[in-house]
């Protein structure tokens, strides 16, 4: 049996150093700012990096570099960027058995334009996007924990997932797609209690509660009424992340950046390698009521030292860091606040 089997999107990722490339005042983003690119002309890029990406092989190579038995499941077309995605994750000795093949449709891609730590993605989401239970065999999916996080239409496969991990006594994490949230979120919210790790950044918290994160108490209280006995993790970038388990909750900031490099991957990041600590760990279903503080303060270490050296790197992998790694001395001590649920 596998510790850990992350299900979700799996993508070729190709990074485009824009440094060079004009910034410009633009209202209509959260930054206030986008790129100028004129059309018809050529504008020179400084490199280019590709590798892998997708919530699903982004959590996979965590898991494994952690130490844990673990397989990846999505789907990949008929292409160099399928083979790419196989092949690097059988270099992190990730199993790939369970990854579909699409004869119609392409791997997913993204083109991500970075400057200055911050990135515009172009996203096709190709195979991943029609990724179903047609394309699973249950029975190959045994393990003491799932990490889900479905894209576009794949969404529609949720229930399965949810109900055959609760029949067959599988803890089961759950990071939402922004896709999701808004199309299904009524589903997700029915669906909570049989969720054993929910982890959403703090506007996915609002659109899942419909309650504004100003109101951060009334967010926690209903998120934690709907997922009892499960553990809750809100992250706010730079912020750090809290966390409840129904409980305690839980408040840490952030370890310090070398230097910012991508943000790319840091929730993947995050949410995985909480995960891979409470496997770790021991934690599983059946004892989950019975997680101690020690143990969610040190997955709150965990990933908060994975997503910092994530983001150090350009890629959502490349900076995961490994089980000997996570005792460095800069990730040996977080302060991490503790309260009494009200």
């Amino acid at each position: 049996m596998r510790d850990v089997i992350a299900i979700g999107s799996v993508t070729q990722d190709s990074f485009f150093d824009a440094s060079g490339l004009d910034l410009e005042k633009f209202s209509g983003t959260p930054s206030g700012q986008a790129f100028r690119l004129p059309l018809g002309d050529k504008l020179e890029i400084k490199s280019v990096y590709t590798t892998v990406g997708g919530n699903s092989a982004n959590a996979s190579v965590t898991f494994a570099r952690q130490g844990l038995k673990t397989a990846c499941v999505g789907r990949i077309g008929r292409d160099v960027g399928g083979d790419l995605i196989v092949r690097r994750l059988k270099e992190e000795k990730v199993s790939t058995d369970a990854i579909s093949i699409d004869r119609k449709l392409g791997t997913a891609s993204s083109v991500l334009l970075v400057k200055n730590g911050e990135r515009t993605i172009l996203n096709y989401h190709g195979a991943s996007n029609d990724f179903g239970v047609t394309d699973i065999d249950f029975t190959d999916l045994q393990a003491k924990w799932w990490y889900l996080s479905l894209s576009g239409r794949s969404e529609m496969a949720y229930d399965a997932f949810v109900e055959h991990a609760a029949r067959q006594g599988i803890a089961l994490a759950f990071n939402p797609s922004g896709y999701q949230l808004t199309h299904a979120r009524m589903k997700i919210l029915r669906s909570l209690k049989k969720i054993s790790f929910l982890t959403v950044n703090e506007e996915e918290a609002a659109i899942l509660t419909g309650i504004p994160f100003r109101r951060e108490r009334e967010v926690f209280k209903k998120l934690d009424d709907l997922t009892s006995p499960g553990i809750l993790a809100v992250t706010n970038g730079k912020g750090g992340v809290t966390v409840s388990d129904g409980r305690y909750v839980y408040r840490a900031g952030t370890f310090k950046e070398k230097k910012l490099v991508d943000r790319t991957g840091a929730g993947d990041a995050f949410g995985s390698a909480f995960v891979a600590s409470l496997a770790r760990s021991g934690v599983l279903l059946k004892n989950l009521h019975r997680t101690t503080p020690a143990q969610i303060k040190e997955a709150i270490r965990v990933a908060s030292a994975n997503a910092t050296s994530v983001v150090e790197h350009l890629g959502a992998t490349e900076g995961t860091l490994k089980k000997s790694e996570i005792n460095k001395p800069r990730f040996r001590n977080l302060k991490v606040k503790i309260e009494k649920l009200n």
